[in-house]
């Protein structure tokens, strides 16, 4: 083990990078003519602050430092900015993210509540007077105002110092211009209101969290504190009341009408040159419309609907609509998702698309996956033949405009971003990758983020009769032949996400650390996971629980047939939210298979879990009360026989500590002893430097010596853990 990095190296860069997200370049916006890039980046792989930049001309510069701006951090985040970070797993601090005006001269963002602008021509960012502690500040299309939110208010102020208060909330559970929880956590809507291009006019959402039931989050190592109270609509509980209002400058309110009964979440809206749209799901959401709002009275009108036996799926940057008026959406026919425009599939049989990226003119701009390891960006143009923008193996996204398209790009060697032109990309890229050439500085934002001192070698792999995509990491020291190695599954095979892929993310780079500790560590994307069309999505409709984890026994003998060094008698489960509720479900029902497990903020009783979220697979539980049953480890307790340690922050809003305390109460009462960590003031991930290098460290410690292999460990004798395993960490 002399060439295998140090043991103690990486959690503790893990944790310094933030999940090597530091230092990543990231929301970028393009001006009109393409020449010019906004976006967001630290200062290096270990800066927590985030600086506005601007990339024009093969060079680089910084709008807004928050280190030089006068009193930008002497108040504190506003808690529905908090929110707003907590929902996008946000990692850094100073400039977050940001809008601009359509031509991309006049920026605004918010820095501890204040409203700060700058312009892209030149000078020093600016402050702009605002009515209270300001959240998701955007400027109009023509860059004369900035609309924002303050204390659930929704404001528009002028670079004057003119404020208008176009809405004020009619009591404490009621805000104007915000994303209510479901939206933010579980529809990636995180947006709560709209210009139109006229920019005298907008799109406001009202939410009225009254009707949703409390939760009350409290911290018990400071139990001077008081408790927090949030609204959080659990399965088959109320939502919030969400509205939708036009407002003009001048004052003017119009509400906007829809059959707000059968259609009650507002999934998505927007104002282009067509008018104000809409776009709004049923309670079962097995019916999602668009709708089109007479910018003068409110009423709407039905431009589209898709109906689906199970649930429509949501599409990020759907529906749109061209230039021209063409409806852009998705259709799920059979084994594929295809991209539709003005009622015509652009893409053909096999392709998935994944999300709308951008629209101009009749121009559309998205990713779409082929091979469930990679994911491209694609243009469609009517007339051309479709276009792959994007060519090296990896996981791509990005944006464009004025003929330019930034490409961010996941790949094998860790992040890198292109600026390419749209007509040359396809040709540029290839060259370069046919050369093995490395791209000129003209055409790369730079990343700054840390290498990390574990590089991931993971072995792609193709299991069983499904054909199950996975991906093995082995220790850099192991060589074939000289022994068996201890399994170590680590997946997350849940909705909305997939580990296995051509790429280095922060997760890739766990696994081998996982592997350099003495594992053979085995990740599967099997059904329920994306980029594999809609049929392979929803396999999991009704039973969350057995066809994942079928999948993951299923795909860990066929590696244990391929690869001889693989101990299936040592077999361990580790994940973290759904990835935690498949580890802890796999000790409980298939102890045959696998002999310990760290479950990490596992969802132990779907009931527990938001409306949005939860109903979408399993249906209302007042209906269908037994996929509740099938799919949560609750009343399963007492099935425990081999080791498990439970871990969960305690000041978790999106998997509730009480997901993790109740199973505990009852694995107790049924005498199963296992193991709790509970992380005091940790949310869903956890933000604590400190926490999260030792962490790793610590399930480390709690697999091998469960599987009989820490150093001084062993098992007594049936495969439960040695003295002392049970009460690691603040056992029960």
């Amino acid at each position: 083990m002399d060439n295998a990095p140090d043991p103690d190296a990486f959690p503790r860069q893990f944790a310094r990078t933030r999940r090597f997200s530091l230092g990543v370049p990231r929301h970028f916006t393009v001006s009109p003519d393409g020449r010019r890039i906004l976006f967001v980046r630290t200062g290096s792989g270990t800066d927590p602050v985030g600086r506005l930049r601007q990339y024009e001309g093969g060079a680089e510069r910084v709008l807004a430092d928050p280190a030089l701006l006068v009193g930008a951090g002497s108040g504190a985040v506003p808690e529905e900015e908090r929110l707003r970070r907590e929902r996008t797993r946000e990692r850094s601090g100073g400039v977050v993210t940001y809008a601009a005006d359509d031509a991309v001269r006049l920026v605004a963002f918010a820095l501890s509540g204040a409203l700060w602008a700058v312009r892209t021509d030149g000078g020093a960012p600016f402050s702009v007077p605002a009515a209270g502690p300001v959240v998701d500040p955007r400027p109009s299309p023509d860059g004369r105002h900035i609309a924002y939110v303050s204390r659930g208010s929704f404001h528009v102020v002028g670079l004057d110092g003119t404020d208008r208060q176009l809405a004020r909330p009619e009591g404490p559970e009621i805000s104007y211009g915000l994303a209510e929880y479901v939206a933010a956590e579980s529809m990636h809507r995180l947006r709560g209101y709209w210009w139109a291009p006229d920019s005298r006019h907008l799109l406001v959402a009202r939410v009225d969290t009254g009707p949703v039931a409390r939760r009350y989050l409290s911290d018990p190592s400071d139990p001077a504190k008081p408790p927090r109270s949030i609204p959080y609509p659990a399965a088959g509980t109320p939502n919030a009341d969400v509205t939708v209002q036009l407002h003009s400058l001048d004052g003017e309110r119009i509400d906007v009408r829809w059959d707000r009964a059968a259609y009650e979440y507002l999934v998505d809206a927007g104002w282009d040159v067509h008018g104000p749209f809409l776009a709004v799901q049923s309670r079962d959401q097995r019916t999602l419309r668009m709708l089109a709002v007479d910018p003068a009275t409110g009423a709407t009108t039905l431009l589209h609907e898709r109906t689906d036996p199970a649930w429509v799926e949501l599409v990020s940057g759907t529906p749109a609509r061209t230039v021209s008026g063409a409806l852009v959406l998705p259709e799920d026919t059979g084994g594929t998702r295809y991209l539709t425009v003005g009622g015509e599939r652009v893409t053909p049989e096999g392709m998935q698309l994944r999300e709308v990226l951008a629209i101009e003119g009749e121009q559309v701009l998205f990713r779409a996956t082929e091979d469930p390891t990679e994911t491209h960006v694609w243009r469609h143009e009517p007339g051309r033949a479709l276009r792959r923008l994007s060519r090296e193996p990896g996981r791509h996204t990005g944006t464009g405009r004025g003929g330019t398209v930034v490409v961010d790009s996941a790949t094998p060697r860790g992040n890198e971003v292109s600026v390419v032109r749209a007509d040359e990309a396809t040709g540029a890229q290839a060259a370069r990758a046919a050369s093995g050439a490395g791209r000129a500085p003209y055409d790369v934002i730079v990343s700054s983020a840390e290498d990390p001192v574990v590089d991931p070698r993971p072995l792609p792999l193709t299991l069983g009769e499904r054909e199950l995509r996975g991906a093995l990491y082995l220790p850099s020291w192991h060589a074939q032949g000289e022994g068996t190695l201890p399994v170590l599954l680590d997946p997350y095979a849940g909705p909305g996400m997939q580990l296995v892929g051509r790429a280095r993310p922060w997760f890739a780079c766990v696994s081998q650390w996982f592997a350099e500790q003495g594992f053979a560590v085995l990740v599967v994307d099997g059904r329920g996971t994306p980029g594999r069309g809609p049929a392979w999505e929803k396999a999991v409709h009704g039973d969350q629980l057995a066809p994942v984890l079928e999948d993951q026994v299923d795909a860990l003998r066929a590696a244990g047939a391929r690869f001889p060094e693989l101990d299936l008698e040592r077999v361990a489960i580790r994940g973290w939210s759904f990835g935690g509720f498949l580890a802890a479900a796999a000790v409980l029902h298939r102890p045959d298979v696998f002999h310990a497990a760290v479950a990490g903020a596992p969802p132990t009783d779907q009931r527990l879990y938001d409306t949005h979220w939860k109903e979408r697979f399993l249906g209302h539980p007042e209906e269908k009360p037994e996929n509740y049953a099938r799919s949560s480890l609750a009343g399963h307790g007492h099935l425990l026989r081999r080791p498990l340690l439970l871990v969960h922050g305690l000041a978790d809003d999106n998997v509730a500590a009480a997901h993790t305390l109740r199973f505990s109460a009852e694995l107790l009462a049924a005498g199963r002893p296992h193991s709790v960590l509970p992380l005091s003031g940790a949310t869903h991930l956890p933000a604590d430097e400190r926490i999260n290098e030792n962490l790793l460290r610590f399930q480390r410690d709690f697999l091998l010596d469960a599987l009989g292999r820490a150093p001084g460990g062993g098992t007594n004798g049936a495969g439960a853990p040695s003295s002392g395993a049970e009460d690691a960490g603040g056992a029960l």
